[in-house]
């Protein structure tokens, strides 16, 4: 509507400077000289009003502008005006301004909304620009480094040079556990690096997380089962042979008095050889319980070396295949890609992997149509693994979180120390080992 008033008013001067410019040229040659000197004022005048006109709507829309770039909303023109065309534009650039405030406001309630949420956050964050400035800290990032304000990346050195190394490049790196030390104790901080990029600028946006309670949490966790699990063990073994101490002491004992070697007979006898022969099984059980956690707790360091993954699957295949013979059971390897390397330690992995095989034996050694596939491959974080999976039963979802527990077992036989020896000799490579249950079985060990 705007545009096409200013449209008309400029066509309209525009044809009256035209028809006022044909008159002065006519009356010049019929030698009207008056008249025609009269009308080159009329077109004079004229063509100034066309300049005055124009300038005034260009400057009155660039001042609007300027005001609108300088966030000043409280401009408004005059919209009772003489000239139509010029009081419609006054109307709608006051609706228009009415209309940016609106977005501007709601922008920065947005922006107050999610500032708020990061300042109370529990979790540290701060974004670096490619000069190591420091754009924003949150107050807890500040509250974990215990340096305030936090404005160049420099200012990490005087909290700790290690960590000053890791933001040194100004690259992003993946989540790393970083222990920070000083006068109120440690701290164990996860950090995470990731590159963003707004407004065309290149930024650095990192994450801190103190993970000091939930290590606290997890250990404590820990040695409640373990203790749980030991209790378990230890009060089974010593149960009967407290009992059977009892019954023999009977033979030997009467009251407060000993009993005399008249007393005895064959059979007393007997049962005293008897009970003394199950308290020694009793006490070896007891000493090879012992002997298993001192394995658990001396596993060396891997004497890592690269290795084909192909090959190494194909001879812990070979050390499986006889049992699965046996059994019935159909054992498959597979490796992708087929010229694989892995840095380990191939004892060690050998003994993961058999321990896992034979777990999944007996898992599906009932079946009629038992299945185990070991597989080596590369997963979309660029990171290698080995999985076994077997299509028995599953594992319970209760004894999901227990089968890693040292001394741990369902079995009547076993230590109990395979898959927490397992998970011990994954952490000392670097990488992990978990479980996947549903209608199949996966354990899953991932390197890093």
């Amino acid at each position: 509507m705007v545009s096409k008033s200013i449209y008309y008013q400029l066509i309209f001067r525009i044809i009256l400077i035209a028809v006022c410019a044909l008159l002065v040229a006519f009356l010049f040659f019929k030698e009207q000289y008056i008249l025609c000197g009269i009308f080159s004022m009329v077109f004079i005048g004229l063509s100034y009003s066309l300049v005055y006109f124009v300038n005034q709507t260009n400057r009155k829309i660039a001042y609007f502008f300027d005001a609108i770039k300088n966030e000043d909303f409280t401009l408004r023109f005059p919209e009772k005006l003489s000239v139509k065309s010029l009081e419609e534009l006054n109307h709608s650039l006051n609706m228009l301004n009415t209309m940016i405030q609106d977005i501007y406001l709601k922008k920065q309630a947005q922006e107050q909304y999610y500032q708020e949420i990061l300042r109370q956050a529990d979790i540290g964050i701060f974004t670096i620009n490619e000069k190591g400035h420091i754009l924003y800290a949150n107050p807890t990032v500040q509250n974990l480094l215990n340096y305030r304000p936090l404005n160049h990346v420099k200012q990490l050195k005087q909290i700790d040079p290690i960590l000053y190394s890791l933001f040194e490049s100004l690259e992003p790196f993946k989540s790393t556990l970083y222990s920070l030390g000083n006068e109120r104790g440690n701290k164990e901080l996860t950090l995470k690096c990731t590159p963003i990029t707004i407004e065309e600028k290149k930024l650095l946006l990192v994450i801190v997380h103190d993970i000091q309670k939930e290590l606290d949490d997890k250990e404590t966790d820990s040695w409640v089962k373990l203790i749980r699990v030991l209790t378990h063990e230890i009060m089974n073994t010593i149960t009967p042979i407290t009992s059977i101490s009892e019954s023999i002491l009977k033979y030997f004992k009467k009251g407060n008095e000993l009993a005399t070697a008249e007393e005895f007979g064959e059979i007393q006898i007997k049962n005293t050889a008897k009970g003394l022969e199950v308290i020694k099984e009793q006490g070896n059980d007891l000493m090879s319980f012992v002997q298993s956690y001192r394995t658990f707790l001396s596993v060396p360091e891997p004497d890592r070396e690269l290795i084909q993954a192909k090959k190494f699957l194909e001879k812990v295949r070979l050390l499986l295949q006889e049992y699965t013979n046996v059994h019935n059971i159909t054992l498959e390897v597979t490796c992708e890609p087929e010229d694989l390397e892995l840095y380990i330690d191939e004892k060690q992995l050998t003994q993961i992997l058999l321990n896992l095989g034979k777990n999944a034996q007996q898992a599906i050694e009932e079946q009629d149509e038992g299945s185990i596939i070991i597989k080596a491959g590369i997963d979309q974080q660029e990171k290698k693994y080995i999985t076994v999976t077997d299509n028995g039963p599953g594992i319970s979802t209760e004894l999901l979180d227990e089968i890693f527990v040292p001394f741990f077992t369902t079995k009547n036989t076993g230590t109990g120390i395979g898959l927490s020896l397992s998970k011990q000799i994954m952490r000392l490579h670097g990488g992990s080992i978990r479980v996947v249950s549903n209608d199949s079985t996966t354990f899953t060990l991932s390197f890093e």
